[in-house]
């Protein structure tokens, strides 16, 4: 053989196994393959993150791999978990694939953004992972509620409702306090249970049912009520408001303000009545109701009167009529003017007389008697 031809033939040989060289490494490189279905997650700060993750050997020799996360950012802690067990190996058989488990946690304390990681396995085989942080991170408590502002009148209870989020790494015990005008009275509630503290684990929330009752005298208007909820390490304040429309309040009484009265056994009374709106709103669908002695019949004219302006009054008639057996003496009638809003009682005291027939009666009885007397003494007095 010439010595071109020679020096050709070891050109060839020495190219190719290079190549050949080339194939197995890429072979080898590629015989691992590292899958899990979502590779870009987006979650707010101070959540966790669950991945689950193939590790398939395509190659034809069992693979023995180192596992690990890296390019992982300050103060994220991941764990990788087959079963129940951490892992930091896993041994894949050719053509077979081992499923593990990695979570990857999210401090509180995180800025806004995209955050490229990658689970490795072995070398040269690597998984990348994008977290998507939503919102810029804190380390704090978040107390907050949909609907800050209420109305109604000064007898309403306001119904707040507000979530109490911990946004810590720890679980807080928080207490609740709420600054309400003089008179003013509220309450918390979580669980359906009246409290005055909750427990919240991190990155946990709590609904919490704020109930709030206005003064008995309070007046028209915007009333603001801060409340907290405070821990030993982090607090939340809420701001809340009262909007107060006017007060309803209703008054029965007579003109001359005499609750009794006599009355005839089986005859009728009439009583004038005055229904007076002492509050500062309308009152509407005025209700006339009674509790009288059995047998005994109340009647109001009107039967219900549609509506009283704020400071005015309006003149009712109540015709009461007592059980025709009545027996002398006094009873008591209950008449009452109520609205869905405010109501008013005024207790009449009737006192049954015996009628006048029966009173004329009794001493025509009374004088016959003594006639009879008289005239049987004297016929058999002297005797």
């Amino acid at each position: 053989m010439s010595p071109l031809k020679k020096l050709t033939a070891i050109f060839f040989i020495l190219s190719y196994g290079i190549m050949a060289n080339g194939s197995a490494a890429t072979a080898g490189k590629d015989s691992i393959l590292l899958y899990t279905p979502y590779t870009k997650i987006s979650v707010p700060p101070g959540e966790s993150i669950d991945y689950a993750v193939d590790v398939i050997n395509n190659g034809k020799d069992l693979e023995t791999l180192d596992l690990s996360v890296t390019n992982l950012p300050r103060n994220w802690n991941y764990t990788l978990k087959a079963g129940a067990w951490n892992v930091r190996q896993v041994a894949v058989l050719p053509g077979e694939k081992k499923s593990i488990s990695l979570r990857v946690e999210v401090p509180f304390q995180v800025n806004k953004g995209n955050y490229r990681i990658y689970l490795v396995a072995g070398e040269g085989n690597s998984l990348p992972l994008t977290v998507n942080i939503s919102e810029q991170g804190t380390y704090k408590t978040d107390f907050s509620t949909r609907q800050a502002n209420m109305e109604g009148h000064a007898a309403s209870t306001f119904n707040y409702s507000a979530d109490l989020r911990n946004r810590t790494a720890e679980a807080q015990t928080y207490a609740l306090q709420g600054e309400v005008p003089r008179g003013w009275t509220i309450t918390f509630r979580a669980n359906g249970k009246q409290v005055t503290s909750v427990d919240v684990e991190p990155n946990s929330t709590v609904n919490v049912t704020i109930e709030v009752k206005p003064a008995e005298q309070v007046e028209e208007g915007n009333y603001a009520i801060p409340v907290r909820a405070v821990s030993g390490s982090s607090s939340g304040e809420l701001k809340l408001e009262a909007v107060i429309t006017g007060t309803y309040k209703i008054e029965l009484t007579t003109p001359a303000g005499l609750l009794s009265s006599d009355i005839v056994a089986g005859r009728e009374k009439k009583i004038d009545l005055i229904v007076k709106n002492t509050g500062t709103s309308i009152l509407s669908d005025v209700q006339l109701t009674h509790a009288a002695p059995v047998n005994w019949e109340v009647t109001f004219d009107p039967k219900q009167i549609e509506s009283i302006l704020a400071g005015r009054e309006t003149a009712v008639t109540a015709t009461i009529k007592a059980d025709k057996k009545a027996i002398p003496g006094d009873y008591l009638t209950n008449l009452e003017a109520r609205t869905p809003e405010a109501s008013s009682k005024a207790s009449f005291r009737m006192s049954v007389k015996t009628p006048l027939l029966w009173g004329w009666i009794g001493v025509l009885v009374i004088l016959a008697g003594i006639g009879t007397v008289l005239y049987l003494f004297r016929k058999y007095g002297r005797r």
